[in-house]
C-alpha cells in the first residue's frame, strides 16, 4: 500500500495536484490484507485526495464496512454456491430466459419511469445517423469519416464485436492509431495527464474505413493469421492463430512511421453502471505496482484526468482502462466511431485531421434550434442512462458439480489474482439501482502486463504497450448465444476460451502454465465454470 500511495503521489505531483501526506513506513502487506488497511487507515490520505482516487471509502459506516469486508472475502468452500452468487449483477440482475437478447435487458430494479428512459436511450443507441444535410432534421451529422452509423452496429446485440472475416468488413472491430511522445513538450503533456498518446498526423486516432458520399474512406484493415500449435502436458494439441495487422488502400498518403496499430474489439455493454459505482478505494486496494507481495502480479491503475472536473481519477473503462466514466466513453465513441459531436467532445467533423481538407470542408449536422452540437445533452443523458442500466444476466448451473469443481480450479491456478470475483458498490451511488449492490464482475479493473504475445506496442496513458485492463468475465458464457461466435481477447484472435487462456503471458504466465499442466477433467471443469458466468 505504501508503494501504491507513492505511485498516486507521483501522479498528482505530475498534474500539479495536492500531495497525499506521507504514510509512516511499515512492513509490506500481502494483497489479502490491503483492503482492510486501505479502509481503516483514513489518516493515510487525509482530506486532500480527489474523490476519484480516494484510498478510503467515505460512504460506509463501521458496521457496513465490516459487512462488505466479510462478503467480498474470497471463498474457500467450493462444495456449494456462495450466498447471492446467482445474482451476479446484484438486485438489477436479469432473470429473463436465455436468448439472443440476454444482454439487452434493463436492470431489474429500476423504476417504471426509468424503464421508459431506458427504452428511449435504447432507441438512440440503435439510431442510424445520416450525412448532412438531410431532411431528417435531428439525425444528420454522420462522419464525414466514420466506422459505423449506429452504436448498436458495433456493439452487436449489446454484446462483443467480431474480427473481420473475408469480405464481411471490420464492423465492430477497428484499429487505434497512436504514437508515443516525441518532443519534450509532448512528453510533458503525457506526464501531466493532458494527453494519453498522440494520433497519426494524417489519419488521426483510428482508421475510418467508411465515408459520406463525395469522400473516400481512409483505408482497409488487413489481418493475416498464422496457426501455431501448442501441446498441453497431457498431449492435447491446441492451435492458436497469431494475427498480423496492416492497412491497405490508404487514401491520404502513408501512415507516420512511428504510428502503431492496435486492434480493438467492441466489448459487451452489460453491467457498466455497476462498474462505474465500484469505490475507487476497493479497486486501488488490489493494486501492487511493485509486486511487494512477490506473487508475480503487479496490477496498476491507469490514472487519467476527468474532463468535467479536471481532477485526477481512476480509469476503469476501455481495453487499457483509459476512460473514467460511461458518459465520456459514449462521447468518445460518438466522435471517433460515428463522427457525431457532443457537449463532451464537440468535434463536428469527428476524427478528421487538419491534413484532411476535403473532410473538413464537408457540412456538419449542427442545427441552431437544437444547440451547438450534433448530439446535445438530452441525447447524451439518454444514451448514458441506457448504457448504465443494461443488466447482467443471472448465473446458470452454478450448483452443478462440474461447475463447482471448475470454480475451485479457477481459484487454485491463480485466475482470481487478476479476475477479482466480487465487489460491493457505493452506498451513495447517484442511482439507487446501482447503490450498495454485491456484484460479481471477476475483474480488478487494473492494468497487467500480459507478455509479448498479446502486446500491441501502443502506450495509452499509464498503460504500456504490453498492458491491458483485466476484462470482466460476467456474461462470457453467453457469447455464443448472443453474438453467434466465440471470439475473445482484445482482437478476437481466440476462437474459444481455451485459446484465450493459452494466450495469457506476462503476469498471467503462471496461471496459464498451471492450466496447461492440468488434466483434461480439470480443464473441462474450469471451462464449465466460465460458461456458467
Amino acid at each position: 500500500m505504501r508503494r501504491l500511495l507513492e505511485f498516486l503521489r507521483r501522479s498528482r505531483r505530475a498534474a500539479g495536484s495536492p500531495l497525499l501526506p506521507k504514510r509512516p513506513a511499515g512492513p509490506a502487506c500481502r494483497r489479502s490484507t490491503i483492503l482492510v488497511l486501505a479502509l481503516t487507515s483514513s489518516a493515510i490520505a487525509g482530506d486532500l485526495q480527489p474523490a476519484g482516487l480516494a484510498t478510503t471509502r467515505g460512504d460506509l459506516d463501521v458496521r457496513d464496512q465490516t459487512r462488505v469486508t466479510a462478503v467480498t472475502r474470497p471463498t474457500t468452500d467450493f462444495s456449494k454456491p456462495e450466498p447471492f452468487e446467482l445474482m451476479q449483477g446484484g438486485a438489477g440482475t436479469s432473470e429473463k430466459d436465455v436468448s439472443r437478447d440476454a444482454f439487452s435487458q434493463s436492470s431489474a430494479n429500476i423504476t417504471f419511469e426509468e424503464e421508459g428512459t431506458f427504452k428511449l436511450g435504447n432507441a438512440l443507441f440503435r439510431k442510424n445517423w445520416v450525412s448532412s444535410p438531410s431532411s431528417t432534421q435531428a439525425s444528420d451529422g454522420l462522419g464525414p469519416l466514420f466506422n459505423e452509423r449506429a452504436c448498436q452496429n458495433c456493439h452487436l446485440k449489446d454484446g462483443r464485436g467480431r474480427p473481420p472475416q473475408g469480405d464481411t468488413g471490420t464492423t465492430s472491430m477497428f484499429l487505434r492509431l497512436a504514437r508515443d511522445a516525441g518532443s519534450a513538450e509532448e512528453k510533458a503533456a503525457i506526464a501531466n495527464r493532458q494527453r494519453l498518446n498522440f494520433p497519426d498526423p494524417v489519419y488521426g486516432t483510428q482508421l475510418q474505413e467508411l465515408a459520406v458520399p463525395g469522400l473516400r474512406g481512409e483505408g482497409r484493415m488487413r489481418v493475416d493469421y498464422q496457426e501455431r500449435k501448442v501441446e498441453l502436458t497431457d498431449g492435447t494439441v491446441v492451435s492458436l492463430r497469431k494475427p498480423d495487422y496492416s492497412v491497405t488502400d490508404l487514401a491520404y498518403g502513408p501512415l507516420d512511421p512511428h504510428t502503431t496499430l492496435s486492434p480493438r474489439l467492441t466489448p459487451p455493454m452489460i453491467g457498466l453502471g455497476l462498474i462505474e459505482q465500484i469505490a475507487p478505494a476497493d479497486i486501488l486496494s488490489h493494486a501492487d505496482p511493485d509486486d511487494r507481495d512477490n506473487d508475480g502480479i503487479s496490477g496498476r491503475p491507469n490514472i487519467v484526468l476527468d474532463g468535467p472536473s479536471g481532477e485526477l481519477t481512476l480509469g476503469r473503462f476501455g481495453w487499457k482502462a483509459q476512460t473514467a466514466s460511461i458518459r465520456q466513453q459514449a462521447a468518445d465513441a460518438f466522435a471517433g466511431d460515428i463522427g457525431i459531436s457532443t457537449p463532451e467532445e464537440p468535434r463536428h467533423w469527428g476524427d478528421c485531421t487538419a491534413a484532411q481538407a476535403e473532410c473538413l470542408a464537408m457540412p456538419n449536422g449542427v442545427q441552431a434550434r437544437l444547440g451547438p452540437v450534433e448530439a446535445p445533452t438530452p441525447v447524451m443523458d439518454l444514451v448514458t442512462f441506457y448504457s448504465q442500466n443494461l443488466a447482467v444476466p443471472a448465473r446458470r448451473d452454478l450448483a452443478a458439480p462440474d461447475v463447482l469443481a471448475g470454480k475451485k480450479v479457477f481459484y487454485a491456478i491463480g485466475c482470481v489474482s487478476c479476475h477479482t470475483p466480487k465487489f460491493v458498490t457505493r452506498r451513495d451511488a447517484p442511482n439507487k439501482a446501482q447503490a450498495f449492490q454485491l456484484v460479481w464482475p471477476y475483474s480488478d479493473f487494473l492494468l497487467h502486463d500480459m507478455g509479448p504475445g498479446l502486446a500491441d506496442g501502443q502506450a495509452v496513458g499509464d498503460a504500456t504497450g504490453s498492458e491491458w485492463r483485466t476484462p470482466p468475465l460476467w456474461g462470457i458464457g453467453l457469447t455464443e448465444t448472443v453474438n453467434g461466435n466465440s471470439f475473445f481477447l482484445h482482437d478476437g484472435r481466440a476462437r474459444s476460451l481455451t485459446e484465450a487462456i493459452l494466450w495469457h503471458g506476462g503476469e498471467a504466465q503462471k496461471a496459464r502454465d498451471r492450466f496447461t499442466a492440468a488434466n483434461a477433467a480439470e480443464r473441462d471443469a474450469l471451462l464449465k465454470f466460465l460458461e456458467s458466468l
